[in-house]
Parts: structure tokens; C-alpha cells; sequence
């Protein structure tokens, strides 16, 4: 199996429907044991969740934007395991004002919070869990991402918080290459989580998703994405690092819908 005998942390479980959730899942059928976290109100939805996971994993708390709670999930890895092989980061948020076409509006409070939680929280989870990476001779770490070399209707500062978790995403890879820890983003086509659903315009978003990508979106289906996921937790991609892998049907290859009698 791909991911026999790893240990894995997987965040951002909160619903059965989360990339999260099939990404457990897809882990656990691929031989893999793993944790996962919940945070605050949210802790029950995740808790309800896992009962549905080939096996229900335990679940640990973690505001990743509280030290405390990144130095307790650390702590209870490393007693439980003492190593860890991979983390999934799936971890993002922004206020209701830093979306749906405010973008010219949004106070500096709102966007900064969109960058801490989406982005620099990256970084925040790569170096509380580096310690247990390394007494595993290395490992990977895999973030959730959503393609932002253009800007897109609505999605305002959380686009612009996608974009610095590229740039984060590079700059781990270049500082924890040196601990045989491989850093890699998969950007996913849109997907109808109960993330996706506070973002206004997504309907529009996945129409057209629907008319451009050349192969069929499913927006209903996370599992292709959480198959690349555990590929770049697995070690069959020992040499990539510092890569946004796209797992969108083939939407950012394309530059317009095909006309009319055009051959697909």
C-alpha cells in the first residue's frame, strides 16, 4: 500500500465533505495511521466526522494561530508516535468583508487575518512538527491550494492570502530541504465544501469550471485530489518540492472555452 506504516496529521476535518476528509480517508485505506485536529465551535462537527473514516482516528485541538495549542498537538505526537512522516495543512480563513467584492474595502485587520491563518500558518505548523520529521529521517508536508496566478470574482484578500501561501510554500521547501522534508501544494478546482459554500459566486465559479476544463469536474467529488495528496505524502515523489500541483480537470491549461464544433 502507498503510505504503509506512515503517521500522518491531518488538519482541517469539519465535515464529511472536506478534501480533509478524503484525504484521511484515501491515507487510511493507503495504510496509514494518522491524528486528526479540530478547532473550537467546530471541534463537534469534526469529532461527528471521523466516526466515518474507515477508522475513527482521534482528534486533537488546534487553533493554529494559539502557540499553545501548536506546542500540545506536537507534544501528543510525539508521545503517541514519537516521530511523525507527514502533515496535511488544510487550514484556511478570511473575514465575511476580505470576500465577495469588497476587495477595495477591506480594513488592514481583516486582510492580515486572512494572510496569519491562510498563509503564514504554513509556516507555523512546518516548524511545530519539524522536530518529529526529522527523528523520522525527513518526510513531507502537503498545503491546500487554489491557483491564483489571476484574479478571480469575489475571492478578493483569501486570493491574495492563496498567492503568499505559494510563496511560503517555496521558501519551506528551500530552508527543510536540508531535513529531508519535501514541501508541495495541491491547487484543486472548486469543490462544494461547506468552505466553498461561504465564498459568494462560487455557483458561477463552477459553471465555469464546467465549460473550460478539458476534462470532466466533478464538483461533488473530492477523491482525485486527495489521491495527489497522498501521493506527495507517500514516498513516491522523493525529488518534488517547492510545487503547486494542479488537480483541476486541466482549467489552468486552458485559455478559453472551446467554440462551437471545436473538437475536444
Amino acid at each position: 500500500m502507498l503510505l504503509a506504516g506512515k503517521r500522518l496529521l491531518i488538519t482541517g476535518i469539519t465535515t464529511d465533505d472536506s478534501i480533509a476528509f478524503s484525504a484521511a480517508r484515501v491515507a487510511q485505506e493507503q495504510g496509514a495511521e494518522i491524528v486528526v485536529t479540530g478547532f473550537g465551535r467546530a471541534m463537534r462537527l469534526t469529532e461527528r466526522a471521523v466516526q466515518r473514516l474507515p477508522t475513527p482516528p482521534p482528534v486533537l485541538e488546534l487553533d493554529i494561530n494559539e502557540p499553545a495549542d501548536v506546542t500540545a498537538v506536537v507534544g501528543d505526537l510525539e508521545q503517541r508516535w514519537g516521530s511523525l512522516d507527514g502533515a496535511l495543512h488544510a487550514i484556511a480563513y478570511a473575514p465575511a468583508d476580505a470576500l465577495g467584492g469588497n476587495f477595495l474595502n477591506t480594513p488592514a485587520e481583516s486582510a492580515a487575518t486572512a494572510f496569519l491563518t491562510s498563509a503564514f500558518s504554513f509556516k507555523t505548523l512546518a516548524v511545530g512538527v519539524l522536530p518529529l520529521l526529522q527523528k523520522a529521517g525527513g518526510g513531507a508536508l502537503v498545503g491546500l491550494d487554489f491557483d491564483n496566478r489571476t484574479a478571480w470574482p469575489a475571492y478578493d484578500w483569501m486570493g491574495v492570502a492563496k498567492s503568499a501561501l505559494q510563496s511560503v510554500c517555496r521558501y519551506l521547501a528551500r530552508d527543510l530541504g536540508q531535513h529531508q522534508v519535501r514541501v508541495n501544494l495541491v491547487s484543486a478546482g472548486p469543490l462544494r465544501t461547506v468552505a466553498a459554500k461561504s465564498i459568494p459566486g462560487f455557483d458561477h465559479l463552477h459553471d465555469t469550471w464546467a465549460e473550460r476544463a478539458p476534462l470532466p469536474w466533478d464538483s461533488s467529488n473530492p477523491e482525485a485530489v486527495a489521491k495527489m495528496i497522498c501521493v506527495l505524502l507517500s514516498d513516491w515523489a522523493p525529488l518534488t518540492t517547492g510545487e503547486v500541483i494542479h488537480v483541476d480537470g486541466g482549467f489552468h491549461a486552458i485559455s478559453a472555452p472551446p467554440t462551437k464544433g471545436e473538437s475536444s
